[in-house]
């Protein structure tokens, strides 16, 4: 064994053990959906400034989601009900009081000179307040407002012992204004309190601290920052950056009633999506076993290892685990295989294009070999995961870190763990010297047929083309003709509470609601025993149809509460998620002709948008709902297509670059023939686990499962049948040459080098 097996094994282990250990003694922090939490009904109040309306009402909503995830709570809900209510869900909250508390706070923060102690505000415009000593100070008019603040932090000042305080980052237009009040104040003497700039949170003067005697009159502070000082907790100086970070409500708001809520999903379609979830997974490994025999057999230990370290990373990062988040959770272990896959084929590829190359030769060569895609195909979906948590927001944002932290296990599982266990066996003679053991040494029935076949694919590049643009004329047809149909989380709907004679459980409620008619009701319980419904448009004879269905099994049947809400998923969170998405998009394209050429990253973009507009339209034909679970299949769709179209442009430029004279189409070919079997091979183990979902998992997830498998199929056509195609086109036009040439290592050269004299006797 050598020292960097056994340094690669030492890690895992240590990894691994971590991952146990925060797996049997944390819990994770499960959602609505699975758990329930908290439901609060706030009621927007009239104030000096505004009235509070639909529009203040979608204003303060939007303010209330950015508190509610500053406060670290991942995936709320959040509606608009009537014309000035709000109902928030929050998953999993401990002390709901305290949410309750910071939620309810207009956090109004303004700046002021102070005009002078115990006496009149100066021009009639101010107002005034006792500040932390209870003094009366005369503030003049407001020259700053929380509005002009970029970011607010708290820390601990041990050097200074200033204690906990809070620190402010101002935009550029407000960085001047807070020079201009500072050098203003700076005018007045030391310790006289015109020195002082007040700074007020809820008319409540937090802290009003004197400008330091080194800063000269009218220069001011330049650094467009500052900090609040005030004897404050550690906790009260979170609480205060959090509602100021959140930003101010436009009109208060009041908390009408607080309730704890069950989960939207029974016991029956949580058990039954587990069982299909640990039904796909077995399927997955036993295909990769049969596939690469005992080394498939060490990615399927590797792979379960990447689902400890990823539950564990989620646990201890308190990520709230909702069902299609644990759907996306099993999926990507089905497509985590994808990185042992390129490995294992490249290895494959090594040993039957070397007659005589050891098992261990072919297996470092795989893993050299897989490196760039692997790395390229991953750092793309990093990218876009990054900009979704900073970007996005809601459940888009919580999309983002189970997708970065799933692609950050999968490498370690692969390129540490699956590498350790295989190098491993590798030193086994038993396993080097028996084909049908190792795996390697097989080449595979794909690979067999595609090189006694020899199709050659790209020949005719429009022709494939003209394919994708058949189905993409399709799908937006079926956009055009028959419409998108949105679910409640994008148009609002009625949400009704119902209490019965007879206890109904939210899986019986559900099934006779979907036998009704109304399949895509969401069901909870409430309260003591009440059933809600939440659906979409819904008028007076449909509600009295539903309240008729749960009579038959509930009994006496009596409405208790009956409200129109708006969409969970407003205006600005789906302008938030689309700006999101469209920067990661730009920033892939850039970091892909970077790394390829420009040819590459247009085509491959090209095939993403192919994609998207083929899930969508499909889902139009079908009438299928698009609604929040959607989007999380549409955004795992988006990055499994990047990866795919990755390792096929790898696999050009590498082979482009032993034969720049060769003609490109012959090229793009041969690195499609040979990137084929990886493909197929990635795309079984991902529809395995999908399948499962499908057929077994419930209605709870068959849109969910529906929709990824239609973008894995579609995906793995367009990464080679619309990117390539696109690429060779692009570059007829292009001018660019073609990838330079590798060098080899110098002492490689060397060794590669042998004087024709040399008898090969030596002194």
């Amino acid at each position: 064994m050598t020292r960097a097996t056994m340094v690669r094994a030492v890690l895992a282990a240590a990894v691994l053990l971590v991952s146990v250990f925060i797996t049997l003694t944390m819990s994770p922090r499960l959602g609505l959906d699975l758990q329930g939490g908290t439901r609060m009904v706030l009621q927007a109040q009239d104030s000096d400034t505004a009235k509070a309306d639909r529009e203040s009402t979608d204003r303060t909503l939007e303010v209330l989601r950015r508190r509610i995830d500053s406060l670290g709570v991942a995936e709320p809900t959040l509606t608009r009900s009537g014309e000035d209510r709000i109902i928030v869900e929050l998953p999993d909250v401990q002390d709901p009081r305290k949410a309750a508390e910071v939620i309810g706070k207009t956090a109004q923060l303004t700046f002021h000179a102070v005009q002078g102690a115990d006496g009149p505000a100066g021009d009639g415009k101010g107002l005034t307040l006792p500040d932390e000593q209870g003094r009366e100070l005369a503030l003049g008019p407001v020259a700053l407002s929380g509005a002009g603040v970029k970011e607010a932090s708290a820390s601990f000042d041990a050097q200074q012992g200033a204690g906990w305080t809070v620190s402010l980052d101002f935009h550029k237009d407000a960085g001047r204004d807070w020079t201009r009040l500072t050098g203003e104040a700076a005018c007045h003497p030391v310790q006289d309190e015109r020195r002082r700039v007040a700074i007020v949170l809820d008319k409540r003067v937090i802290s009003s601290p004197q400008v330091s005697p080194t800063v000269s009159c009218g220069s001011g502070l330049p650094s467009g920052s500052t900090r609040i000082t005030g004897s404050f907790s550690a906790d009260e100086a979170r609480e205060l950056a959090l509602l100021i970070e959140g930003g101010a409500l436009p009109v208060p708001v009041e908390i009408v009633e607080q309730r704890t809520v069950g989960p939207t999903l029974g016991a029956a379609a949580i058990d039954a999506s587990a069982r299909a979830a640990l039904i796909g997974a077995a399927a997955t490994a036993l295909f990769i076993i049969v596939i690469y025999r005992l080394f498939g057999a060490l990615a399927a230990v590797a792979l379960a290892a990447y689902g400890v370290i990823s539950y564990a990373a989620l646990v201890a990062l308190g990520v709230t685990l909702t069902l299609p988040g644990l759907a996306g959770f099993v999926l990507a272990i089905g497509m985590a295989v994808d990185a042992n896959v390129l490995v294992f084929e490249r290895a494959r590829e090594e040993h039957a294009g070397r007659a005589g190359k050891s098992l261990r030769a072919s297996l470092a060569a795989g893993f050299k070999g897989a490196w760039t895609a692997v790395a390229d195909s991953n750092v793309t979906t990093l990218i876009a995961a990054g900009l979704l948590f900073l970007l996005g927001s809601g459940p888009v944002k919580g999309f983002g870190v189970t997708l970065a932290i799933g692609v950050l296990a999968s490498m370690f599982s692969a390129l540490v763990i699956a590498r350790a266990l295989t190098e491993i066996a590798a030193h086994s003679r038993f396993v080097a010297d028996y084909r049908g053991v190792n795996g390697i040494a097989i080449p595979g029935r794909v690979r067999t047929w595609l090189t006694r076949r020899d199709p050659q694919l790209m020949r005719s590049p429009r022709r494939w083309l003209a394919v994708s643009a058949v189905l993409i004329a399709v799908a937006v047809a079926g956009i055009l003709v028959r419409g998108v149909n949105p679910g409640v989380e994008f148009t609002g709907g009625r949400l009704v509470e119902y209490s019965t004679s007879r206890p109904v459980d939210v899986e019986t409620a559900r099934t006779v609601l979907a036998g009704a008619g109304f399949k895509d009701a969401e069901v909870t319980t409430a309260g003591a025993g009440d059933i809600s419904v939440r659906t979409g448009e819904l008028d007076n004879d449909g509600e009295h149809a539903l309240r008729a269905a749960l009579a038959a099994e509930g009994g006496e049947t009596t409405k208790v509460r009956d409200e129109l809400i708006g969409p969970s998923l407003g205006d600005e969170l789906r302008r938030n998620a689309l700006i999101a998405l469209a920067i990661a998009v730009l920033v892939q394209l850039a970091y892909l002709a970077i790394r390829f050429r420009w040819t590459f990253a247009v085509a491959s973009v090209g095939a993403l948008v192919h994609d998207v507009i083929i899930l969508i339209g499909v889902f139009a034909w079908l009438g299928r709902t698009v609604d929040g679970i959607f989007l999380a299949a549409l955004l795992t769709v988006i990055g499994y297509s990047v990866n795919d179209s990755v390792v096929v442009f790898d696999r050009v430029r590498e082979l482009w670059a032993k034969a720049r004279r060769k003609p490109l189409d012959e090229v793009a070919n041969k690195a499609v023939l040979q990137t084929v079997p990886r493909t197929v091979n990635t795309g079984m183990g991902a529809l395995f686990i999908l399948t499962a979902l499908a057929v077994l998992g419930g209605d709870s997830l068959e849109d969910f499962a529906l929709a990824l498998l239609i973008g894995i199929v579609v995906g793995t056509y367009s990464s080679v049948m619309t990117a390539v195609p696109a690429a060779l086109l692009l570059e007829r036009t292009s001018k660019v040459p073609p990838p330079a040439r590798t060098r080899a290592p110098r002492a490689r050269q060397r060794a590669g080098r042998r004087d024709p004299h040399d008898n090969g006797a030596r002194v």
